[in-house]
C-alpha cells in the first residue's frame, strides 16, 4: 500500500478469493487504508483461474524473456502484449481465434496452399510474433 501511495495511485477494492492463507488481519489493515476487500463467490471455480491463466501466459511469453528497465518500460511491454494477446495470439478455447478477431476461414483450395505469402511482424523487438498472409 505505501508503493501505491508513492506512485500516487490509489486503489479502492481488492478481489481475492477465500482461501484461509489471509486472516481477517488483512482485511482490518485494508480497511483502514480505504480498500473494500471483495470476495470470489463461492464454488466458482473458473472465476480466478481465467486471470491466473492469463497472468502465466504473460510471464511466459513476455516477462520472462524481457529485460524490464522501468514502470514506464513495463506499461509500455504490457500494452503491446494486451493488444497482442487480444487481437493476434491464437486461443485453443476459441478454436485458435483472439478474443477481438474472428478465425480466418480455412484455405481448402491446394493451388492457395502450395503458394502462401506468410509475412511476420515482430513486437517488442522480436519477443512477440505476428504471422499475417501477404495481401
Amino acid at each position: 500500500m505505501m508503493d501505491l501511495e508513492n506512485a500516487s495511485c490509489r486503489a479502492r477494492y481488492l478481489i481475492r478469493d477465500r482461501d484461509g492463507k489471509f486472516p481477517a488481519l488483512i482485511d482490518e489493515i485494508l480497511a483502514n487504508a480505504s480498500i473494500q476487500t471483495v470476495l470470489c463467490g463461492i464454488r466458482v471455480p473458473r472465476m480466478n483461474a481465467i486471470m491466473e491463466r492469463w497472468v502465466q501466459s504473460c510471464r511466459h511469453e513476455l516477462l520472462d524473456r524481457t529485460l524490464i528497465w522501468n514502470e514506464r518500460h513495463l506499461r509500455h511491454a504490457l500494452h503491446q502484449y494486451e493488444q497482442f494477446y487480444n487481437t493476434h495470439r491464437a486461443h485453443q478455447a476459441m478454436t485458435q481465434a483472439a478474443p477481438l478477431r474472428a478465425a480466418p476461414t480455412p484455405i481448402t483450395d491446394r493451388g492457395r496452399i502450395a503458394h502462401l505469402d506468410i509475412r511476420r511482424r515482430d513486437r517488442l523487438g522480436g519477443v512477440l510474433h505476428e504471422y499475417q498472409h501477404a495481401a
